[in-house]
């Protein structure tokens, strides 16, 4: 009989109880005696954000799929729970077995978003495991980072053991089969780690060392071991229609983000984006068997209740088999009168067309995303889109009966001007001015168009062209979400336009994080101690707090932010390879520069490296 971790008076006097009792449907308990290797899958975020994780399902279901492995789920308790625990000195706990996970064998952290690190150092002590890596005992679980953050470990390296880089269906199996052996053989955490650090895709920051110039900026590496690898190059699954997927998804009891289905129809994207960070690391594109994606959405709708099924891609509009999948959808779906989601389509007829056949009844917002407010711009972040194409979108949208649509736009591009920041108000107006133009008087069924006007803050992001960026200070972020705002102001359909901006000194800390080197680790720690926390949620962010971090700790900030890279520094993430060449992003850097755009993958090679890995659109014909 499993014995809840939290009493029900403490239950009782949390916010969403739900949160820290587990079992659920399909959730996966076993009998402890019978399982040699223990693993707590832990997203560093409150429980309903870390249920709609696609990677965790995937993963949990992959390794509970071994009869010799229980993988159990943990998150981060909300701060009232926190802080009951601390007073209590309740160690945190698996779901599953509702058992400390202090008492398993390794703690495995998903890293989707750099504002979570300190999140991290909450697992971590509420655990009862030492934060640094280098102060855990021989009973202390192995922590493992993976995930798009793990791309540049080095601000959280002191706090990890290993990192995994890259896919997590490829070598987890041979990570465990190692940890046995060498538990069969009596070794130690540290003869484990060194074997380890030899298995395709782990990467141990204990036995690397930076090394720096004068200035602040990396001279090099350093082993401790000369058997291990310089580089460690990204796993990838290149068969992604043979490889495990969660038939049985856990069913949370409370809403969460996206209660629904996921169908992931590939992986990658065509399109080469120099401002994203996820259309690198994911290269190739490699798509999923549409006869293999039916058969697992008709699976996942039995086995869940679902009354929504979502494809997920970095771009839906690209999956080739896009109609054939949708045309068995909309037959299965209507018959269970299921929902369909559509993220990550484009402004084109043929996305068009596809949105109106899933929403047929109630014509919800479409989202479009320019990204820049000038043509000129646009081709600067290889974005491939043009304004006649925005406009040609909108206006088929408002005849298909769309009267809201979303804009995302960024802030502080590379080589941005004043008349590129103008263009986001005029273009928001143009496209108001195409719904008044498409729609007769008498059928506008509210009277207007509603266009939700959006910026975010550039943050330049490892293993993309603009790495070697320099970054806006706080002060010039929000000089131009001004000049944004009069410019919308200013525009005749104004009224038409809301406009929302993203909170610049989140994003300043978001770009240390993202270029940052080890001694940024210092920083994340004594934030912590002062009180940081669930930093990706507004309510709780302190920035007064990281700023005194980063004053005592000796850091400055603009060094990792608005200082511009030469073209043959050597970077933090440098050892990592992600498949993309370094020689590559650097091209598409001077192309930016010059304005000139890439054609994307489907159109002609760029010779970014990813074809190394044998597979995907590399090698079709």
């Amino acid at each position: 009989m499993r014995t809840l971790a939290l009493s029900d008076e403490i239950l009782m006097r949390v916010e969403k109880p739900a949160r820290y009792i587990g079992n659920e449907v399909n959730s996966v308990v076993k009998d402890k005696t019978k399982v040699s290797v223990r693993f707590a899958m832990c997203f560093p975020d409150v429980y309903e954000i870390g249920m709609s994780h696609l990677g965790i399902q995937i993963l949990y279901s992959m390794l509970n799929e071994w009869e010799d492995v229980w993988c159990e789920r943990v998150y981060s308790p909300w701060t009232d729970l926190d802080a009951i625990m601390r007073k209590q000195s309740i160690p945190l706990f698996g779901l599953e077995s509702q058992e400390p996970i202090r008492d398993m064998d390794f703690l495995g952290i998903t890293i989707q978003y750099e504002m979570c690190y300190t999140n991290i150092l909450q697992i971590l002590e509420l655990s009862q495991i030492p934060l640094s890596a280098k102060e855990r005992g021989e009973d202390c679980p192995i922590v493992i980072g993976g995930g798009p953050c793990a791309y540049n470990p080095e601000p959280i390296a002191d706090f990890f053991d290993l990192f995994y880089i890259g896919e997590g269906e490829t070598q987890y199996r041979s990570l465990f089969d190692w940890y046995l052996e060498n538990k069969r053989k009596g070794g130690t955490r540290l003869t484990f780690l060194r074997g380890a650090a030899k298995i395709p895709g782990i990467y141990v920051p204990q036995f690397y060392e930076e090394l720096y110039n004068e200035d602040g900026t990396i001279q090099g590496r350093k082993k401790i071991y000369e058997d291990i690898p310089d580089v460690i190059l990204k796993e990838v699954a290149v068969d992604v229609t043979n490889i495990p997927y969660p038939m049985k998804p856990v069913v949370p009891f409370i809403k969460v983000t996206q209660d629904r289905v996921t169908l992931e129809v590939q992986r990658g994207c065509i399109r080469g984006c120099r401002f994203c960070q996820a259309g690198q690391l994911y290269r190739p594109v490699r798509e999923r068997n549409v006869d293999k994606l039916k058969e697992y959405a008709l699976t996942m709708l039995q086995n869940t209740g679902h009354e929504e099924i979502s494809l997920s891609s970095l771009s839906s509009s690209d999956y080739s088999k896009l109609d054939e999948l949708l045309d068995f959808l909309l037959t299965e779906c209507g018959q269970r009168h299921t929902n369909i989601s559509l993220p990550s389509l484009r402004i084109d007829a043929f996305s068009l067309d596809v949105m109106s056949k899933v929403q047929d009844v109630k014509k919800s917002s479409l989202t479009f995303a320019p990204e820049a407010g000038s043509q000129r711009l646009r081709d600067v972040i290889n974005k491939g889109l043009t304004e006649e194409d925005i406009l040609r979108g909108a206006t088929l949208a408002f005849e298909g009966g769309w009267t809201r649509v979303k804009l995302y736009f960024m802030l502080g591009l590379p080589t941005e001007t004043e008349e590129d920041i103008l263009g986001i108000g005029d273009l928001s107006n143009k496209i108001a001015a195409a719904f008044f133009e498409a729609v007769p008087k008498d059928k506008r069924v509210n009277g207007k168009v509603q266009i939700v006007t959006s910026t975010s803050f550039f943050i330049p992001k490892p293993f993309t062209p603009f790495q070697w960026a320099p970054m806006c200070t706080k002060e010039e972020f929000l000089d131009k979400a001004h000049l944004t705002k009069q410019g919308i102001m200013s525009q005749l359909n104004q009224k038409s336009i809301k406009y929302n901006w993203h909170e610049a000194d989140v994003s300043v800390l978001e770009g240390v994080f993202a270029r940052g080197d080890r001694r940024v680790a210092k920083v994340i720690r004594r934030a912590y101690e002062k009180g940081c926390l669930f930093d990706s949620w507004s309510e709780s962010f302190h920035n007064e707090l990281w700023m005194e971090s980063f004053l005592e700790c000796g850091l400055d900030i603009g060094f990792y932010t608005t200082r511009k890279r030469a073209d043959d520094e050597i970077f933090p993430w440098d050892f990592l390879d992600c498949g993309v060449t370094k020689a590559f992003l650097l091209r598409e850097w001077k192309k930016a520069q010059e304005e000139t755009v890439s054609p994307n993958c489907k159109q002609q090679c760029q010779g970014c490296g990813a074809n190394r890995f044998g597979g995907g659109i590399c090698y079709e014909t």
